[in-house]
């Protein structure tokens, strides 16, 4: 509570600042931030609305009907879980499969668990736990599958592929789950009902993360969920996600062991104009959403069921950290969303093709705010960066109020914050990665893919060509972003660089910026204009 009120008083402090100052010269940067404030919160405001409706009135009646239809059901689903594990802690995946166990034995159809290792001791650990754990209990089979490191693409299709020679039925159900999180004991049972609609392909769930550490890393990224819950929720009730998360996610046998959705998952890739075929090395949560998508498949998403993730932070320091997994996170989503954009929007629903435009567009507007409100302060006066950061503070807190409340909790004082070094931060990483798209690089691994994978290198003067391409791509962007905030902070009311002697009265000026009063006067001088 001492934070949260260290807070508030030092909110007020600047809001008082603020109030007693005169920023009407810096009208521009303000309507551009108010506008800008006033789309992403609604935006934000029409996601919260439709998240509390899908939580509080719609889900549960599509539970209800899940359930009720799953009853007449004459035979049980089968669950076949796929578990991937490379490099993952001895006591972490002695966590996890013991929830896979616990969760098989608790399936009413009986289940399968394919372990899919590259260690011959991961392979031992998890034989030892399945006899010691449920050897003697009936319906449950365990299968290792034990591949080269050749990473978690090939892992996924090499399972599924075992999985499809029990030819599963429509009714089953595959569970895929990475080898650091926990699935629910009940999953199979609450899950497999959605399944009786024939519209529904996939369902992901709620997630919560273990960290062993306190600290701003373990802040971030429980801020991170629970703003996914709000999302998914908003999202649940179109009828479609925006991402089957790869850490845990259940889909329908039979399309899960399509060939077709193999070799999607195990051999994705995209067609770029400048970087030619880019195959996919991480991101198969995305491909195996696309899919779906693509086929016309619904995902469903189940806000009261949960899974659990060890994490782990990357790199020493936290900001590392963070940039270090947004970089794979969007980068994954958007070497997607362009080709999901371009699927029929009837297909995939209205708000679905909204949201993912919104995702590209985002990050630009989010680099407008501060961007006009730096460019106020060099141009008018430095008491707009004060304002600006009031509005901050105040906005970001009130919006973390709504998430907690949401989730029915509180907050530490951190998540103001690092909501703000999310967003902005985020932006800088997804401007990035937008002209970078063939770079890719897993966490644990040491694979990395850059140009492509698989694709000839070329010469090393082709290399530093798309370099030097990239670069420019990424300055051009970033110059007529500056160059429209720069027009829209210094020329909202019409403002003119100089005032012509001819047709007074058709030019309304006011007085100019000290900034750009004193560079025309220069101009004047030495010009002659």
């Amino acid at each position: 509570m001492l934070g949260h009120a260290a807070y508030l008083m030092g909110l007020a402090l600047l809001a008082m600042l603020v109030a007693a100052s005169d920023l009407s010269g810096s009208r521009g940067a303000i309507v551009v931030i108010g506008a800008l404030g006033a789309w992403r919160y609604s935006w934000a405001a029409l996601n919260f609305t439709r998240a509390v409706w899908f939580r509080r009135v719609v889900y549960p009646k599509r539970k209800a009907q899940a359930f009720a239809t799953n009853k007449e059901r004459k035979q049980p689903a089968r669950a076949h879980f796929l578990v991937t594990s490379y490099r993952i802690p001895t006591d972490v995946s002695l966590r996890v499969y013991r929830s896979v166990f616990d969760a098989a034995m608790a399936a009413p159809g009986g289940a399968q668990v394919v372990a899919s290792v590259v260690d011959a001791a991961d392979a031992r650990l998890v034989q030892t736990l399945f006899d010691l754990h449920c050897k003697d209990v009936k319906g449950v089979r365990l299968t290792i599958d034990r591949i080269p490191g050749t990473g978690k693409r090939d892992a996924l299709a090499a399972g599924l592929r075992l999985i499809a020679k029990t030819c599963p039925t429509r009714q089953d159900v595959v569970v895929l789950v990475d080898g650091d999180s926990c699935v629910p004991i009940d999953i199979v049972e609450q899950s497999a009902p959605f399944f009786t609609d024939p519209r529904v392909g996939g369902l992901t769930t709620d997630e919560a993360a273990e960290i062993a550490e306190a600290g701003l890393f373990q802040d971030w990224f429980r801020l991170r969920f629970d703003q996914r819950q709000v999302m998914m929720c908003s999202m649940g009730l179109s009828g479609r996600v925006l991402t089957l998360t790869g850490r845990m996610s259940v889909f329908r046998a039979d399309l899960a062991t399509n060939p077709e959705f193999i070799r999607l998952v195990q051999h994705d890739h995209i067609d770029h104009w400048r970087f030619g075929r880019l195959e996919f090395l991480t991101g198969d949560d995305k491909s195996t959403w696309y899919w779906l998508l693509k086929q016309g498949f619904e995902m469903a998403y189940l806000p009261d069921v949960k899974s659990l993730s060890m994490e782990s932070q990357p790199k020493p320091s936290f900001i590392n950290s963070a940039v270090t997994l947004m970089t794979r996170w969007f980068g994954n989503m958007l070497r997607t969303d362009a080709r999901a954009l371009a699927l029929p929007r009837r297909d995939i629903g209205t708000f679905v093709w909204w949201s993912l435009l919104d995702q590209r567009i985002s990050i630009w507007t989010t680099l407008a705010g501060p961007t006009a409100a730096l460019t106020a302060a060099l141009l008018y006066d430095p008491m707009i960066l004060v304002a600006y950061a009031a509005w901050v503070l105040f906005t970001r807190y009130v919006f973390c109020t709504a998430l907690s409340a949401f989730r029915g909790r509180g907050f530490p004082i951190t998540y103001p914050v690092l909501l703000y070094f999310s967003q902005f931060v985020g932006a800088l990483v997804k401007s990035h990665v937008t002209f970078r798209l063939d770079r890719q690089k897993w966490t644990r691994q040491t694979t990395v893919s850059s140009f492509g994978v698989g694709a000839p290198q070329g010469s090393s003067w082709r290399k530093v060509a798309r370099q030097l391409g990239t670069g420019y791509l990424h300055a051009l962007a970033v110059g007529w972003l500056l160059l429209g905030v720069f027009y829209l902070v210094g020329y909202d009311e019409g403002i003119c660089p100089f005032r012509p002697k001819r047709w007074p009265h058709q030019t309304i000026c006011r007085p100019k910026p000290r900034f750009l009063a004193m560079s025309l006067a220069w101009l004047r001088r030495y010009s002659k204009i």
